[in-house]
């Protein structure tokens, strides 16, 4: 369709919403199911927001855990009809991060761009834009407000395995990302900061901004229990 990103494909790296598994910060808070419910409307967020942009017939789920004990499983099923899901392989994220991108460069040429499932404000215009910013060789990288990343996006996905050696989850893995990128020659791109959702106010401040969406309704449920 006009205006997809002709070479390019979308990437979700993933957990399976199982309540206890998914959201863990979160539904120390909230309860576990109705944190897993919130991990699965983000999830379905996301899925919706990449396959409006590449269209879903260009669209990976690299998974952890198994849909079949995950909320809203059935309706994340359907909406994966198209995609090609494969399991996640590593021991920490960035092995498993590394793993996915390699697994879409065994494929054959074209770029990749990645996401998680802790922004469910993106919008297919954040990804198609993204996607416009990778030149030959190149990478484009999305801020989280919390200094990690929230969107990688990679013309040669195999140069993903610098995230072996990238510490997860800490304020300066955006840092060391970029740092490790560049020492293998990707010159980066810079896309549009979004919040990851990890916490409670997270939550509210996502959800306030991304009206319409299903997160923003499964919140709305959630945050009279909080508030």
């Amino acid at each position: 369709m006009t205006g997809r990103p002709a070479r390019h494909r979308a990437l979700v790296v993933a957990k399976a919403p199982v309540p206890g598994l998914a959201k863990t910060r979160l539904g120390a808070r909230v309860g576990h199911p109705a944190a897993a419910d919130l991990a699965a409307a983000a999830l379905l967020d996301t899925l919706e927001a990449c396959a409006a942009a590449f269209g879903a017939d260009r669209c990976h789920l690299a998974l952890a855990g198994d849909l079949a004990d995950a909320c809203r499983g059935v309706e994340i099923r359907s909406a994966l009809r198209s995609w090609r899901v494969f399991a996640q392989q590593g021991g920490g994220l960035g092995d498993r991060l590394a793993h996915a991108h390699g697994t879409l460069a065994a494929d054959g040429p074209g770029g990749v761009v990645q996401v998680g499932m802790d922004t469910p404000q993106v919008t297919p215009a954040h990804l198609t834009g993204a996607a416009g910013r990778l030149r030959p060789g190149g990478g484009v990288i999305g801020p989280a407000d919390d200094g990690g990343w929230w969107l990688l996006g990679l013309d040669e996905p195999a140069t993903a395995a610098v995230l072996r050696a990238v510490p997860m989850s800490t304020p300066r893995t955006g840092s060391h990302t970029r740092r490790l990128l560049s020492a293998a020659g990707v010159r980066l791109a810079t896309a549009e900061s979004l919040r990851d959702v990890d916490t409670v106010a997270d939550a509210a401040h996502v959800a306030a901004r991304a009206p319409g969406t299903r997160f923003a309704e499964a919140w709305s449920r959630v945050a009279q229990e909080v508030a």
